[in-house]
This record gives structure tokens, C-alpha cells and sequence, in this order.
């Protein structure tokens, strides 16, 4: 009674397919389902292991096992053989059957990196499609994948971990980590179970997600919807998403749609190495065709305060600089304790109440709340004090200490007496290998045969006093972090040396000189150009060194006349530009040639550096090895960070 109901939706789903079929062609592409045996990746000898009976999504049903019958069919499983065909007929039954009683045989597939490849049952698919089903009953085989290295092989193995959790086939990432990330943001514990109705439940809102993210799909590039997922819930929550509208959710979508942007790109960071060139404002005719602002309310957000952390107190003398430096021109607020996401969110609200039209926040870990209130406000500037950041909708500003790291080296290689220097590093984050390898080779400037021994602070002990048991006597340990005297003299920062007495005496360090920065940048928003600085499609990432004066070195008083004189040569070279610490020959750890001299390293290589130089001694440490105060940092901004085990994993 339904054959004839039936034939018509062949010629409709037939119509579908030819469609389909001419679209793909014209685009280049292949016009039939893909073949497992023939995909490029697949080594057809991979262990199987059976998963059982499933409702799997029928969007993730991508090709078959075998070439057999491909060519039936269009990419999407539509038809496009004539009715009249045996296979036409047989679709035409099956269609049949489905208006009456339904399909409820499972097909049997392999699955194979999170896609599924249709061994028996193609015609049932096809017709299921056509009629819009979201999940199709399956027999599953799981075809598993060598161990690799490689991002998307080690994040299905991340997967198959997250599988076992919750039995859901619909979010499959392809980064390391973004599983992690996600049970995080949801409140999930690393291996946690989830109960059924609470992966049904997550299935039905992700579906929800996706259709409000495929309807604005043009809006969004190449990006898949559960990493559109991942960023959404940085802003707004879960349980935000089961109330949201769907024109609330798209309009949430539209408030991300840069930042979205962003992450869809290979590099979604943009390093930019000096300051935007500040215009003065012109004639009256560029005054009425440009909008400056003649005054900025400026705001800082830290967590502590400057009487315990001597970063903060840099950062508050920067604001003190900003003030003298542009008098009537700003008006500056502190707001201290940010300690906490939900107290760092607090002080943002209130700053922005008060009128703040730019705001720093001074640390890493602040980065999220940031972004937050960025999108709640996207008239108000925001900036955190960090690198390597992907959202378009915050900038992010560091320093290059290792210019001036490779000063303070070319010092202790003069003044060490037997060769052997000492270095305390801080932690594994971006940057800090670049800056222990600029030391590495300042030193090896002034003494060939000088070794840097390694340690680290945020590892049990005390590396100082291990470097005195040891017998070396000149260490570097942190860089000052503001131009007041007392933090070098002390001994308790910088480069410094055990003099004949046995005691402590400071020789030089790398200097934070905050306050070039903040005035450099509120007079390029008081001239105009931060809004011609916004244009780019990437997030942007100030990380400008000591040709704008942001970086700097203090020389103690008491070195040798002919060293202060060639850190002197040193500085200016760095500073015009014509000396650069990484092109020459260069030699890592395990005797790979880094660079024969003949290129400079990119910006972004400096900043990912994973290395070590030859005359350096230690390794860089792992994350579990680290201690707990210093894991937030690492695991926001730790050069290794996307390799974290799921498990170590924090909930939110």
C-alpha cells in the first residue's frame, strides 16, 4: 500500500542525489561515498575491535568498507541509479517497509577515526537519510589506528577515553587535549561515568549547538561546531545553553563570530615585535574624518597586590609612569585580589562601571575572565599581560627578555671564573627556553667553554643552594621586575655572583620597564591608531623587546669597567636592530644543527621553542613533575601544554 508513496520519494531522493553528484563534480570533488580501503591513511592490517549495537549520527556516516556498490549512490547517500533499476526497486521496497513499519535492522559498519563505513545495510542509510533521521541503529566495528604522534591520531586516543565515559560518538575532536578541555568546562572529572540520561541530554544540546552553528555556517569558515563548542563555553554555560532560545544562542554565536574566526585559522595568533607607529593628529580635515578620544579611562586588574608580589609592584609602577607621563590625558584605577575567576570577574564588572575604557589584567591566569567581559562589552578595550592567547576579542602583551637574557649572559660568561654558570628558570612556558638559550649563548660569547646548569624553581628544592654545594658561583635567577634599586642590590633577582667573602653581589638583570608600554599604548588610542591596529584577522600578540624600550638591562655598579662597556655595545646593538642573538650557528642538546647562521628565527619559533643549546646542562621539566603553584600557568601558557594528560585534567 505504500510502493507508490514510496516511488515518488525515490524520484525525489534520485533528484537529491543527481544534485549532489553535478554540485561535487563541478567543485572538483569526488561525487560518491569514500571507501575505507581506499583512503590514504589506511593501512588495511589495524587491529578491530567490536563496540556492539548503537544508534550512531548519521552525519558521521561518511562512506563504505568496500568499493563495491559506491557509485550508486552520491556522496551524501542519496541514489542515482533509474527506478527501474534492481537496485532502485529494492530502495523503493525498503522505503516502503520504513513507511509502514519502520527500519529497525541495524546496519553494520566500521568505524574508523570517529567516521563511519557502511559494510551492510546501504540502502537502509540512504532511505533513513533521505526521510532526515539524526541516528541510525549500527553493529559496530572499530578499526583502531597505529600510535602516532601525530594530533589527530593522539586526539582519537583521547576519544576512545571519552567514549568509554559517556558512549557518545558526536563531538570528535582532532587536537590533543580538547577532550580534557571539554569535560572540564561541563564539570566532568577525568574518567568519570556518565549516566545515560546525562549523555542523551549532552547529545540533544550539542544537536541543538550544531544546528544553530550550521545555520550560521558561513559566518564561521572551516570550523567544526564542537570546537565552536569549546570556545562558547568559556563565555556562556551549559546550563545557559538548555535555556537559551534559538535566536538567543545564534545571537551568542554572532558576539563570537571573530574570535571564531580566529581559532579556525592553522596560526590564530598574530606576534607583532614593535608599536604601531603613532600619528600625530593632522589637519581639521582628519580630525572630522577620525574620532580620537582627548581623554581614556584606563583600569588595571591584578591578583595580590604590589606589597607581596614584586610582578604586580612592576606593573603598578608602569601605571605610576603612565600617569606622570600623560597627566590630564588618562584617568587610572588599580583594582587588586583578582585571585580567583569569579573575583577577577567581579573587579572587571565594577572597573567597567566606573567607566574604564581600557582594561590590563597583568597575568595569564586572567586570561579567560578577560576574554569574558570582552564579549559582554566589546566597546571597552581589553588586554592581558600574556602570550600565544587565540581570541581576536582581547590583545595580549609580553616582553622578549631573552634580548636582554643574552646580555646578562654575555656578563656572567666574563665573570665566571671556572666555566660553569648557573641558571634558575622560572617555568616551562612560552618564551623561557628562548630566554635560557639566549643566556646559553651570551655566556658562550665570552667564554667558549662555559656550561649553563639548569634548574628550576618550580621544582622541589633550592637551585641556589644546590649551585653553591656544587661550587658555582655566578647564578642568574628571576629578572627585576621594576627599575627600583633595591630588587637587584638584594641579590634576590637578576645575575649574581659569591664574591671572595662568600657573599652575594649583584652583576646585572633583565628589567620589566612597564611603563613604556601602557604609555605607548594609550597614546596610540588617544592619536587613532589602535583602531587601525584592530584590522587584522588574527588575535594580536604584542611582544615587543627592547628597541621600544619596554625591555632593559640594570648594570650594577661594581662590574668590571671593560664588561659594563661590552654589555653597553650590547644593549645598543639590540636596540637598533643590527644584532640579533640567534643568527649564528647553533647547536641543540642532542646535536641537531638549529641554525647553520645564515636566518633569523621567526617570532613565532621563538616563542614555541622547545630546545636546548649545546652548552646547557638539564632538561626541560614535565608537567607532573612541577610543583602545584606552578601548574596553572604551565597549563595555561606551558610550551608543551596541548600534550598534558587528559587525566591530569582540572573540572571547573
Amino acid at each position: 500500500m505504500y510502493l507508490q508513496e514510496a516511488r515518488e520519494e525515490y524520484l525525489q531522493a534520485l533528484k537529491k542525489g543527481q544534485r549532489e553528484h553535478k554540485a561535487l563534480i563541478a567543485e572538483g570533488k569526488d561525487p560518491y561515498p569514500a571507501v575505507l580501503e581506499n583512503l590514504p591513511d589506511y593501512r588495511g592490517d589495524e587491529n578491530t575491535a567490536s563496540i556492539g549495537t548503537m544508534e550512531i549520527p548519521i552525519e558521521r556516516i561518511v562512506g563504505m568498507s568496500t568499493a563495491g556498490r559506491v557509485t550508486a549512490f552520491s556522496a551524501g547517500f542519496m541514489p542515482l541509479l533509474p527506478p527501474e533499476t534492481e537496485f532502485g526497486l529494492k530502495w523503493i521496497n525498503l522505503c516502503a517497509a520504513h513507511l509502514g513499519s519502520g527500519i529497525r535492522e541495524p546496519v553494520v559498519c566500521y568505524e574508523y577515526l570517529g567516521n563511519f563505513y557502511i559494510q551492510e545495510g546501504n540502502k537502509r542509510v540512504s532511505v533513513l537519510r533521505h526521510f532526515g533521521a539524526a541516528r541510525v541503529p549500527a553493529t559496530v566495528i572499530r578499526v583502531l589506528p597505529a600510535p602516532s604522534q601525530l594530533p589527530r591520531i593522539q586526539a582519537y586516543y583521547e576519544f576512545m577515553e571519552f567514549f568509554r565515559e559517556t558512549g557518545l560518538y558526536d563531538i570528535q575532536f582532532t587536537n590533543p587535549g580538547e577532550y580534557a578541555q571539554l569535560r572540564a568546562l561541563l564539570g566532568k572529572a577525568p574518567g568519570e561515568k556518565w549516566s545515560e540520561l546525562e549523555s542523551r541530554t549532552f547529545s540533544s544540546y550539542f544537536q541543538y549547538f550544531r544546528d544553530a552553528f550550521f545555520a550560521m555556517k558561513d559566518s564561521f569558515g572551516a570550523l567544526q561546531p564542537e570546537e565552536a563548542l569549546l570556545l562558547w563555553l568559556q563565555v556562556y554555560s551549559y546550563p545557559e545553553l538548555t535555556s537559551m532560545s534559538d535566536t538567543q544562542l545564534k545571537q551568542t554565536l554572532a558576539s563570537l563570530r571573530e574570535d571564531l574566526l580566529t581559532m579556525a585559522q592553522e596560526k590564530p595568533v598574530e606576534v607583532r615585535t614593535e608599536p604601531v607607529e603613532i600619528e600625530q593628529k593632522g589637519n581639521i580635515i582628519s580630525r572630522f574624518l577620525t574620532s580620537t578620544p582627548d581623554k581614556v579611562q584606563v583600569a588595571f586588574v591584578h591578583p595580590l597586590d604590589a606589597k607581596v608580589s614584586g610582578w604586580i609592584a612592576g606593573h603598578e609602577a608602569g601605571r605610576e609612569h603612565l600617569e606622570q607621563a600623560l597627566g590630564n590625558s588618562v584617568t587610572v584605577k588599580s583594582y587588586f585580589h583578582a585571585d580567583t575567576p569569579e573575583q577577577a570577574e567581579a573587579l572587571l564588572e565594577q572597573a567597567v562601571a566606573e567607566g574604564a575604557q581600557v582594561v590590563f589584567t597583568t597575568t595569564p591566569p586572567l586570561s579567560t575572565p578577560t576574554f569574558r567581559m570582552a564579549v559582554k562589552y566589546p566597546k571597552v578595550q581589553f588586554l592581558n599581560c600574556s602570550v600565544d592567547a587565540p581570541y581576536s576579542s582581547i590583545r595580549t602583551y609580553y616582553g622578549r627578555i631573552y634580548e636582554a637574557k643574552f646580555i646578562t649572559g654575555a656578563i656572567a660568561g666574563a665573570m665566571a671564573s671556572d666555566d660553569r654558570i648557573g641558571y634558575i628558570g622560572s617555568n616551562p612556558i612560552f618564551g623561557v627556553p628562548a630566554s635560557i638559550n639566549a643566556f646559553a649563548l651570551g655566556a658562550q660569547m665570552t667564554n667558549p667553554r662555559a656550561k649553563i646548569s639548569l634548574r628550576w624553581s618550580c621544582l622541589p628544592g633550592s637551585p641556589q643552594e644546590a649551585f653553591q654545594k656544587a661550587g658555582i658561583r655566578v647564578f642568574s635567577n628571576r629578572d627585576v621586575p621594576t627599575q627600583e634599586p633595591k630588587y637587584l642590590n638584594f641579590c634576590s633577582y637578576g645575575t649574581y655572583q659569591l664574591n671572595d667573602q662568600d657573599e652575594l653581589e649583584p652583576l646585572a638583570s633583565p628589567v620589566w620597564v612597564w611603563g613604556e608600554f601602557y604609555e605607548k599604548v594609550i597614546r596610540s588610542i588617544l592619536a587613532g591608531t589602535w583602531e587601525k591596529d584592530k584590522h587584522s584577522p588574527r588575535a594580536l600578540n604584542y611582544w615587543w623587546g627592547m628597541d621600544s624600550g619596554v625591555i632593559d638591562v640594570e648594570l650594577a655598579k661594581n662590574l668590571p669597567e671593560g664588561v659594563t662597556e661590552l654589555a653597553q655595545l650590547l644593549r645598543q646593538a639590540l636596540r637598533n636592530g643590527t644584532l640579533d642573538p640567534f643568527r649564528r650557528r647553533i647547536i641543540a642538546q642532542d646535536g641537531t644543527v638549529k641554525n647553520d647562521g645564515s636566518h633569523t628565527f621567526t617570532p613565532w619559533e621563538l616563542l614555541h621553542m622547545d630546545w636546548l643549546c649545546e652548552n646547557v646542562e638539564g632538561s626541560i621539566p614535565e608537567y607532573e613533575n612541577i610543583e602545584p603553584f606552578a601548574q596553572p600557568i604551565v597549563r595555561a601558557l606551558g610550551i608543551h601544554r596541548d600534550k598534558i594528560p587528559a587525566e591530569m585534567e582540572e573540572t571547573k
